[in-house]
């Protein structure tokens, strides 16, 4: 199938490109996954591949300029005040329905890590973090589990989901809450998962 390229337009276009260029890969990304051929994301956005590698030098570095918008949010809504553990879990959830190569990203500790991607992972570590203490006061969250613990908690259900149909996923969420909040939780009654739903 012949390319859908736009005309060069120079380096005025430069900050266009760019942005397709992101657009492009937050689709390419959240249906294909993290590791999808960047050939297919210069295609999508209607660039050349030397335009993609003039703007993101390596999959990490374009990566970080799609997911910057994820960990912002997440900032954003622990920010603000009254939000708890479970809300932060919710829009975690929500990202990893919508895509998973974000929190696998985040996730996951590769052999040789890189320092962008220790550093994402660090925020939101650091984010979970914060409310971690009132969901213990609250009697939400067992002792001893660690702002790590449930980052690895959202690892393993976004390698569930990157498995499973799209339309499947909210339902696979919610199955996969109901048995991590066993192993999170000190209580034994099914209480609501993150997504809102009981398990």
């Amino acid at each position: 199938m012949p390319e859908s390229r736009r005309p060069n337009r120079g380096p005025s276009a430069a900050a266009e490109n760019r942005a397709a260029l992101v657009a492009a890969a937050r689709e390419v990304f959240a249906s294909a996954g993290y590791n999808a051929p960047l050939s297919t994301v210069a295609r999508a956005a209607g660039v050349g591949q030397g335009s993609l590698y003039r703007h993101f030098p390596d999959r990490i570095s374009l990566a970080m300029a799609v997911f910057e918008d994820g960990v912002t949010e997440l900032e954003a809504l622990a920010a603000r005040p009254g939000t708890t553990l479970d809300d932060l879990l919710a829009l975690l959830t929500e990202q990893a329905i919508a895509s998973t190569a974000f929190i696998e990203l985040v996730s996951t500790r590769p052999s040789e890590p890189d320092p962008r991607i220790i550093d994402v992972r660090d925020r939101v570590a650091g984010v979970l973090a914060g409310v971690l203490g009132d969901a213990r006061r609250a009697g939400d969250v067992r002792d001893g589990v660690s702002a790590d613990d449930l980052v690895l908690a959202i690892g393993m259900l976004a390698g569930v989901l990157a498995k499973t149909p799209a339309p499947d996923r909210r339902a696979t969420a919610d199955r996969v809450w109901a048995l991590l909040r066993e192993g999170i939780a000190p209580w034994a009654s099914p209480r609501p998962s993150p997504g809102g739903v009981t398990g």
